[in-house]
């Protein structure tokens, strides 16, 4: 009596790559991808198109900040440890309206000039720099009477006529002009130092 010779059983593997493609294009339709927006800074123009103009701008109308490879602060030559305090000063100085003799002409001429040091970190960075701008937030919000969330929220959504006509106001455009502008001036960053 001859032996019948069993084949082994084998899984089909074909499938198995029919599943993982289909795997593979569910979730790259069902996957949404994160998408940082980053700051919001308007970049200078190419250095090429720049032309060399000597600008004066009286002292008392610049705001300096200066942050150093430790991330120690320098706020109009004084020490300052607490970065949240920095909010209330610019509100404080671009307000002045020339009341101040140490402080800024109007609104319109204030300059906030922001410095670091290549060995700054990007956090002390970012952190500087959200508070000017929410201290910039604060004051076009006031004028319209909301808050800064608000405020916000009003910016985000500008298509809105009314939130355009709100936007406009609280920053003071008249005529193509701004009474209230955002001036931040940030320098390049100084080479290395304590």
């Amino acid at each position: 009596m001859a032996k019948r010779q069993r084949d082994e059983p084998q899984i089909n593997s074909s499938s198995m790559a029919d599943i993982a493609f289909l795997l593979l294009i569910f979730f790259l339709v069902t996957t949404t991808i994160a998408n940082d927006r980053g700051l919001s800074l308007q970049l200078p123009p190419n250095p090429d198109d720049i032309v060399d103009v000597d600008i004066k701008i009286p002292e008392r109308n610049l705001f300096k900040i200066l942050v150093n490879s430790s991330d120690k602060l320098l706020v109009e030559g004084e020490p300052l440890e607490d970065v949240t305090k920095i909010r209330e000063m610019i509100k404080e100085f671009v307000l002045n309206n020339g009341r101040d003799p140490k402080s800024s002409d109007s609104p319109k001429d204030a300059i906030v000039s922001f410095k670091t040091d290549r060995g700054t970190s990007q956090d002390m960075f970012i952190s500087v720099l959200d508070q000017v701008q929410a201290a910039y937030y604060d004051m076009y919000a006031e004028r319209i009477g909301v808050t800064n969330e608000q405020w916000r929220e009003i910016a985000n959504d500008l298509s809105d006529p009314e939130n355009k006509r709100l936007y406009d106001k609280g920053r003071g455009l008249k005529n193509g002009q701004l009474e209230f502008p955002m001036n931040i001036s940030i320098a390049e960053p100084s080479k290395t130092s304590n």
